[in-house]
């Protein structure tokens, strides 16, 4: 396994872990509270939805081009944000070592 899926997996699988305690703490919807504080909250939250936007429009042509069916990724990352989209990178990280493998300079 490359460093670079490693620290991949180690981000989501800590992310993820964190993203399910504040869940569970403060409710699925807790974020809208919180972004409609104003000031950088709303900020923070606008930049996100512009980030997370990008990515999926970004993905879905990566995606298509590795053989990657994007659409469970962009419903992911509309659930659920940047979760959704590490696991897009851990997916398509795995995806390029298969075919590095079994590329013929690596036979």
């Amino acid at each position: 396994m490359k460093l670079q899926s490693f620290f991949l997996i180690a981000v989501f699988l800590a992310f993820t872990a964190y993203t399910t305690v504040v869940v569970v703490e403060f409710g699925y919807t807790g974020f809208i509270d919180l972004a409609m504080t104003g000031g950088w909250a709303l900020q923070i939250f606008i930049d996100l939805c512009i980030a997370l936007t990008a990515f999926i429009v970004w993905m879905l042509g990566d995606a298509k081009a590795r053989g990657i069916a994007g659409w469970p990724y962009a419903i992911a990352i509309l659930t659920t944000g940047s979760v959704g989209a590490l696991a897009y990178l851990v997916h398509r990280s795995f995806r390029s070592e298969t075919a590095t493998a079994g590329s013929p300079a690596h036979a």
